[in-house]
């Protein structure tokens, strides 16, 4: 599911830097999972480490949602078409919460 939009204030520099370090030290936690596995491993501390990765992707999500919502969910408000914009949000916060 991608969409064709673009944000109503595009990100700055230090927030695309701090998402993409967010996201590079997420990308490493994964391939030490992946080593892990082929180490065969203690179960529990695979799990420990997956939940320890879940948690970081959703704070990178969240991260995101919250500039939505003070960014484009603002914006289309203030003009009057918040209702699809809400909905939207609305979506994907449930999905979060799955």
């Amino acid at each position: 599911m991608q969409s064709d939009k673009q944000p109503v204030m595009p990100r700055t520099d230090k927030e695309k830097d701090q998402m993409t370090n967010r996201l590079n030290r997420i990308e490493g936690q994964v391939r030490g999972l992946q080593k892990m596995i082929e180490e065969d491993r203690y179960c529990i501390d695979i799990l420990v480490q997956i939940s320890a990765v879940q948690a970081a992707l959703n704070k990178v999500g969240y991260t995101v949602m919250e500039r939505h919502a003070k960014t484009c969910v603002s914006d289309a408000i203030q003009s009057g078409n918040g209702d699809e914009s809400i909905e939207e949000l609305m979506k994907v916060i449930k999905q979060f919460a799955k």
